[in-house]
């Protein structure tokens, strides 16, 4: 390798993309495409950085394998910013395994954290935990490490871990200050902001205020009865019964939750359910059978009893009954807080993170943009959606997770 690919390289591992492209922006051969390519997808010019790295991984050829798979990282590290969710999982794990087996580790653990950062963003945590399993962060250098601290820390915020994010951000800043890499440096203070953010509301009777995510972690280890319609569960005691998949069922309980310690009236609740103005004895009906579903589902954690006028929930015990809403609530919130990170989403992307049809995300994005809430960039196969980031409300923490087999 020659001087100005070695001074380009340590000039890109040092974050600046200026430095490298100095050295190599006139150059054809495969380790400046490569670099070249690195340097662009740093400076955010990401369908020229795909296009450069691509052009390197066919120049290398095929007996310089290493070189190759770097080239098939650095393309899903591409594909992970641009949001490309749907990009070949396959094809990462064979560069890894390319890396480890010619001794490249540094190169084979930073494809371990990409794939941890793809099954986070699309809601796989357990997969994301077994990932961070097999890598030995003590082994790494100081940038690597801190990468591998943000994914432990974004698992432990979505598994309302408040005190586990915390310590793993306190060793993500160690590692920072001992790599001096800016951009980061801003990803680590993203995190420890999104951190103190407030992600939910606790909703009362009279008021309600922001809770930030230990404040979550807090209500929801208590023994209050919590009825959270950020996840679309109750939960009391540490024990938690999820309704994701029964809309009809978790509206019920909010319409009853939101009415403790007093009763819902029935046409209220059909209203709430079934979403009609003109109840007749099949909407009665229906609600009966809705009830009692219900009631079997939420039997280890209270009651549903009838009333002269509808229905009650009556919590086990003496606890209290709290909501728990998300920070904002509108018909598409799910696609807003994604879309809240500040990067630019393909609805196909989006459908994969919110293990929802494509179509479905289309048609919530077509109502979003006719608001004026969301805006779209190219067209075709290649466009892509974004909003800027709400300030203030860390809104993608409290999505519910897929389901296992979703």
């Amino acid at each position: 390798m020659d001087a100005l690919i070695t001074a380009a390289a340590r000039a890109l591992a040092a974050g600046d993309p200026f430095g490298a492209l100095n050295r190599v922006a006139l150059r054809e051969d495969a380790p400046a495409l490569a670099l070249r390519g690195i340097a662009m997808a740093q400076l955010g010019d990401l369908a020229r950085a795909r296009s450069l790295v691509r052009r390197a991984a066919r120049a290398f050829g095929a007996k310089e394998a290493v070189a190759r798979a770097r080239c098939a990282v650095a393309e899903a590290e591409i594909a992970l910013v641009s949001r490309d969710l749907a990009w070949p999982a396959k094809a990462l794990d064979a560069a890894r395994t390319t890396l480890a087996a010619h001794g490249d580790r540094a190169n084979a653990a930073h494809a371990h954290c990409l794939a941890v950062r793809h099954a986070i963003l699309i809601g796989r945590l357990d997969e994301a935990g077994r990932e961070l399993d097999q890598v030995d962060s003590a082994s790494l250098p100081p940038a690597l490490r801190a990468t591998h601290e943000l994914a432990v820390a974004g698992i432990a915020m979505r598994r309302l871990q408040a005190t586990a994010a915390l310590a793993a951000l306190a060793r993500a800043s160690q590692a920072v200050r001992e790599a001096g890499i800016p951009a980061l440096a801003a990803e680590v203070e993203g995190a420890l902001l999104a951190l103190d953010a407030p992600a939910a509301r606790l909703v009362g009777p009279d008021s309600e205020r922001p809770l930030r995510l230990a404040e979550v972690e807090t209500l929801l280890a208590s023994d209050t009865l919590v009825l959270d319609a950020c996840r679309h569960a109750v939960h009391a005691g540490g024990a938690t019964v999820g309704l994701a998949r029964r809309p009809v069922l978790f509206a019920l309980a909010r319409a009853l939750g939101e009415a403790w310690p007093g009763d819902a009236p029935r046409d209220a609740l059909i209203l709430r359910a079934f979403r009609t103005k003109f109840p007749d004895e099949s909407h009665r009906a229906r609600l009966r059978v809705e009830l009692g579903r219900l009631r079997a589902m939420l039997r280890p954690l209270a009651q549903v009893r009838a009333t002269r006028r509808g229905f009650a929930l009556i919590p086990h015990g003496s606890r209290e009954v709290a909501m728990l809403a998300r920070p904002v609530e509108e018909a598409h919130a799910a696609v807003l807080a994604l879309l809240a990170d500040g990067e630019s989403w393909s609805s196909s992307a989006l459908a994969l993170a919110l293990a929802s049809s494509q179509r479905s995300v289309q048609r919530a994005l077509d109502a979003l943009a006719a608001a004026g809430k969301v805006q779209p960039l190219g067209h075709g196969r290649a466009r892509r959606w974004m909003t800027p980031p709400m300030p203030g409300f860390a809104t993608a923490l409290l999505l519910p997770a897929p389901l296992p087999g979703s």
